[in-house]
């Protein structure tokens, strides 16, 4: 037994925020062919955005309803919007929102921020 033994820490992960946007697509279904391959660009960019600023991960996305989804997760909500939000902004499809979420899904007393873009 050694004197200088610690006991030791169960490893508490960072709160899975989520960054969650919508926008509205042309049609009540899936949008124009158009449309679905200026999500993917901006898909792209915002991967690289994300990455490159170290903030979380990009998660992806889906279509249909007449709205594209994009879903975003990391330690920290707002940082990760901060990153994302010139790009959100600079994106043509209108009318759009998001949802900054400051804990995980299954938390049903979560915080959340509701942003227009």
């Amino acid at each position: 037994m050694g004197l200088f033994r610690r006991k030791k820490q169960p490893f508490a992960a960072p709160p899975e925020h989520a960054v969650i946007v919508r926008f509205s697509l042309s049609d009540d279904a899936f949008g124009r062919p158009e449309e679905r391959e200026a999500f993917f660009a901006l898909e792209e960019t915002l991967m690289a955005a994300i990455e490159t600023a170290g903030v979380g991960e990009y998660d992806g996305n889906e279509f249909g309803g007449g709205e594209a989804v994009i879903y975003a997760y990391g330690p920290d909500a707002d940082e990760l919007f901060t990153t994302m939000e010139p790009h959100l902004r600079g994106f043509d499809a209108r009318p759009a929102s998001c949802v900054l979420r400051y804990g995980r899904a299954s938390d049903t007393n979560v915080r959340e921020r509701r942003v227009a873009l």
